[in-house]
């Protein structure tokens, strides 16, 4: 590509979008390997940027991929287009008065810290949405 005439800031940029969109929390180091190589392509500036390119590039070329975050945000993104604003679940509402406590603002809220393995089956979203699940990690 840098034969071929292309801005190596392009290519910069593209590495780290790559490392979220393609890598991922398949291993979450790329993004920060990527995001150094833009900036030591800006730091650094031809043609010795080169050298920084290519080691983003076999860095991020030879990582585990998972996009698994990007595929999540898409449905995410999809269902607030199709459903629109919905509201909070009562159990999430923050009861600040004894009103909207009596109205059912945070009844039955599990704090998951509290839980010793730190997981709660309490669902976080609303009605139309229930069961949904966006983040969907590859297994090992």
């Amino acid at each position: 590509m840098i034969e071929g005439g292309e801005d190596p800031k392009f290519i910069a940029r593209r590495m780290v979008i790559f490392a979220s969109e393609d890598v991922g929390n398949a291993d979450p180091t790329a993004l920060l390997v990527a995001t150094a190589v833009f900036h030591a392509v800006e730091a650094v500036g031809m043609p010795e940027a080169q050298i920084n390119l290519a080691q983003g590039a076999t860095y991020l070329a030879t990582r585990p991929k998972d996009n698994a975050s990007y595929a999540g945000l898409l449905d995410a993104a999809r269902d607030a287009r199709e459903h629109g604003n919905l509201a909070v679940p009562l159990p999430l509402r923050n009861a600040v008065t004894s009103l909207l406590r009596d109205i059912g603002y945070g009844k039955g809220y599990r704090y998951v810290h509290d839980d010793p393995s730190a997981q709660s089956e309490q669902t976080h979203l609303p009605d139309p949405l229930k069961g949904k699940r966006y983040y969907r990690p590859k297994k090992p």
